[in-house]
């Protein structure tokens, strides 16, 4: 997503390709945004080309709820400054080559904008694919997937606008994208609380939008240094959950200071494989550094180690009615058990996400080990999330110290796409979830990956 500042315009991510082939996107609930009551009432005729179908009546409602958000956002940040209004929206359907009849600003071939939409810095102007891209966004993701690509393309509008002596021009292309996506979260925090006239939202919207975001996630191997960069998924939803969570000085203040996890493939080996595993090479490779990490952590803390044993064929505990974690267990007992079945959901994640989907549970259920060593409550939403948390914490020191296993670039994407998807991970060992919503899942293993075990062990 976007154009950036000072620069010649890229269309970036033909996303309609990247929903319609790849593995790892996947239909996520979040459909409340903005109904036909809303949208019914809404006058698309500013915006350039439009039809006056259902995706503009959407867009002109995100816009127009924009337009004012920034209206009041943007003054405390430039000097109590106004907001300068947009030059204009231009809606396309390149099959009908252009914008009803118009030239589209920075767009010599209209064929370009297919499954993309774009900010033009020196017309400062925002087109999108009515034809193609919105259609698919709202049938995949939920309305909530417009307004979080809309509001993305309005913050590089913002950031030109905040740009008083050039040096965000200056900034690489990966920060410049993870800050607007830091004002597309905070917008959708503001339309979740109900603080717009036009859009709503809940916790499923939210979700449907984080789902929409990684799929503009560059591929996988691709340089943090590239002139391109947008980011990984974990970085994208990592900006995105930093604007939710914050204000707008947050998302403002975003400088190079900013560590992001996108690497490049190190080895011929690990590219020709796309970075992953079977299911029984990651398990010969992990288990042991699994048991280095979580027992060096628990010794630190002046209890007992004993790994787990780990076995094959089913997940399911003594003594429970059920599979109750999802398909890998940590079961109590002298030696206690990692139980993992191998078939049905896990292989089939394993081969849809990736290895470290697998990797994500495998460290959330060693943390259970962990927990119960250190005396600590395993079961309900308490012992769920301190386990998610800790596989976050394991997951940010893998490859340092005496680890001997490592991390492929794509492997904390698919930590993402899997704690988007489903809750297994962040089960208590009576199967309670910590969290019911994918944004809260991964928050809760950021903080993890951020703070270590000790912010875990403190609560999160």
């Amino acid at each position: 997503m976007g154009g950036t500042l000072g620069r010649a315009l890229v269309v970036t991510v033909a996303v309609l390709a990247v929903l319609l082939t790849s593995g790892c996107a996947f239909p996520v609930t979040g459909r409340a945004i903005a109904g036909p009551e809303v949208t019914a009432g809404i006058d698309p005729s500013f915006i350039e080309g439009t039809d006056g179908g259902e995706e503009d009546r959407l867009a002109a409602a995100v816009l127009r709820d924009l337009e004012r958000f920034w209206g009041e956002a943007y003054p405390p940040l430039a000097g109590d400054r106004a907001f300068p209004p947009l030059q204009g929206y231009f809606s396309v359907d390149p099959r009908r080559g252009g914008a009803g009849g118009r030239s589209v600003p920075c767009l010599p071939d209209v064929g370009d904008i297919e499954g993309t939409a774009f900010y033009c810095p020196s017309a400062d102007v925002i087109a999108w694919d009515r034809a193609g891209l919105l259609p698919q966004l709202r049938r995949d993701f939920g309305d909530a997937a417009v307004v979080v690509v809309l509001s993305h393309e309005f913050g590089h509008a913002v950031q030109g606008r905040l740009d008083r002596d050039g040096t965000v021009a200056a900034s690489p292309t990966i920060l410049l994208e993870a800050q607007a996506d830091c004002y597309a979260g905070l917008f959708l925090r503001r339309v979740r609380d109900g603080a717009l006239p036009d859009l709503r939202t809940g916790a499923d919207g939210i979700d449907g939008a984080m789902g929409a975001l990684i799929t503009f996630r560059d591929p996988v191997g691709t340089s943090p240094r590239n002139a391109d960069a947008h980011g990984n998924a974990f970085d994208r939803v990592s900006s995105f959950q930093d604007g939710f969570d914050g204000e707008p000085g947050t998302c403002a203040a975003m400088g190079r200071e900013r560590v992001f996890t996108q690497q490049s493939f190190r080895s011929a080996a690990d590219e020709s494989s796309g970075g992953n595993l079977g299911l029984d090479e990651l398990l010969r490779a992990m288990l042991p550094d699994l048991d280095r990490y979580f027992g060096a952590e628990v010794r630190r803390r002046g209890a007992q180690w004993t790994p787990p044993t780990a076995e094959t064929g089913t997940a399911t505990c003594p003594g429970s009615d059920g599979a109750l974690q999802g398909p890998v267990a940590w079961c109590a007992g002298e030696p206690s058990a990692l139980r993992i079945d191998g078939n049905g959901p896990l292989a089939a994640d394993h081969r849809r996400i990736g290895d470290y989907a697998t990797g994500t549970l495998l460290a959330s259920r060693f943390g259970a080990a962990a927990l119960a060593a250190l005396d600590r409550p395993t079961a309900g939403a308490e012992g769920g999330r301190a386990a998610l948390c800790l596989a976050g914490a394991y997951s940010a020191a893998v490859g340092t110290g005496d680890s001997a296993f490592g991390l492929s670039p794509g492997d904390l994407d698919e930590s993402v796409t899997m704690l988007l998807d489903e809750d297994t991970a962040s089960r208590g060992t009576d199967g309670v979830a910590a969290a019911s919503t994918g944004y809260e899942r991964i928050r809760v293993f950021r903080a993890g990956v951020t703070g270590g075990p000790d912010a875990c062990l403190r609560g999160v």
